[in-house]
């Protein structure tokens, strides 16, 4: 019998897929540091170059994973979970670790080894915030000067009166963007703060997952998720073929007031313009010329990028230093085209500004050259964080892998 059993396993195991090779350039490498964590969505790495991590759902009751290697190996081969709250967002700052739910901000103190004092007793930050199950991740950002930046995406792909049927209008004005659908400022000190205690920081962005404060420019950095469903909703003004890539995944510089124009309006990447929006009376050509501010850059729609790092170390060549790395998800809704995104991309910036064009840096994170479906993806790039050697990690939310890149010439 036991014989039978090893035969058992021994064939499962050769079933099983192998682990996809992630590709990077030369004199990069990867390393697995940590798998089989749960839906390991974004992270942040302490200067001792422990991991927290935050789970989309809760594993074993706790929500945020404290990773610690014991013996130097580079395998995180401690870990302590706390916090019985899934959730999206976390970052270091101030002696401080932040997390969030889909609905409330907290922030835990931190001792000189930036391990959390109290875990079970959180200060509650922020509280109420909308969560209707669409687009309801809370990632966060932090400037200089104790504020805490708190993207909040609306339930919604258009903000039609039906949202998602063909032939429904979109809502004018868009009463939802009251609550939803922007950014909002709060204070990082104190407590039980609600959506009217922040500072609507700025509106008109659908979703926004990943986002970071560039120390460089000091400003807020997102990127907005595009709408859907062009052609599903217009036939006669989109094909297939546009609405797979319409419209653009746009980068945002965000000053305060700034209005990014959801769902008025979108930006096509193609034309190189904003188009009004068809919901909206736009034909797909229409441009915007008013309040509206431009993206930043813009990339290939449905590719969900859920992470977002301004990169300041020194191991890596100079060339990605104060640039950004973006983590694109995978898209869902390219059907019948191949889906796309899978990977992490490299923007380079001159003088604060995207210049010149992003590459692919990180890729084969899905295990396959093609992906037809989302579903059988093998991995699933979320979260970006820099290490105190000026790595890069990055999470997976598919098997809850951990990856660190590391650069030696």
């Amino acid at each position: 019998m036991q014989a039978i059993a090893q035969m058992a396993k021994d064939k499962i195991a050769d079933s099983a897929p192998a682990e996809p090779v992630i590709k990077v350039p030369s004199n990069f490498t990867t390393t697995i540091i940590a798998e089989n964590l749960g839906q390991a969505r974004h992270l942040a790495v302490t200067q001792r170059g422990d991991v927290y991590v935050r789970l989309a759902k809760p594993v074993n009751g706790k929500g945020t994973l404290f990773l610690h290697d014991t013996d130097g190996d580079g395998k995180m081969d401690e870990q302590k979970g706390f916090g019985d709250f899934g959730g999206t967002g976390v970052a270091l700052a101030d002696g401080y670790l932040y997390t969030t739910s889909n609905t409330e901000v907290f922030r835990y103190k931190l001792n000189d080894q930036q391990q959390v004092v109290s875990p079970d007793q959180p200060e509650r930050i922020v509280k109420g915030l909308t969560d209707k199950g669409t687009h309801n991740t809370k990632s966060v950002a932090l400037d200089k000067n104790g504020n805490i930046y708190v993207g909040i995406g609306a339930p919604s792909n258009a903000c039609q009166v039906k949202d998602r049927t063909k032939g429904s209008p979109g809502m004018m004005p868009c009463a939802m963007l009251d609550s939803v659908g922007g950014i909002w400022q709060f204070k990082t000190d104190k407590p039980e703060q609600i959506l009217k205690d922040g500072v609507h920081y700025a509106t008109g962005i659908r979703n926004m997952v990943g986002m970071d404060w560039n120390a460089q420019t000091n400003s807020l950095f997102v990127m907005q998720h595009g709408r859907d469903q062009l052609t599903t909703l217009f036939p006669d003004m989109y094909t297939v073929q546009q609405s797979a890539v319409l419209p653009a995944e746009a980068m945002f510089e965000l000053k305060k007031g700034d209005d990014a124009g959801w769902p008025y309006t979108y930006y096509d990447q193609i034309q190189k313009k904003k188009i009004v929006a068809p919901e909206y009376g736009g034909d797909g050509k229409k441009a915007v010329t008013d309040k509206y501010i431009d993206p930043a850059a813009a990339y290939p729609g449905h590719m969900a990028p859920n992470g977002l790092l301004f990169y300041t170390g020194g191991q890596f060549p100079e060339k990605y230093r104060n640039g950004a790395f973006i983590a694109f998800h995978g898209s869902w809704n390219r059907a019948p085209e191949p889906q796309a995104g899978y990977f992490v991309v490299f923007q380079p910036f001159k003088n604060g500004k995207p210049s010149g064009e992003w590459e692919v840096f990180a890729d084969n994170f899905a295990g396959m050259e093609t992906v037809m479906s989302p579903g059988k993806a093998m991995h699933r790039p979320c979260g970006l964080a820099q290490g105190p050697d000026g790595s890069l990690y990055v999470a997976d939310d598919v098997k809850g892998t951990l990856y660190k890149i590391s650069y030696a010439k």
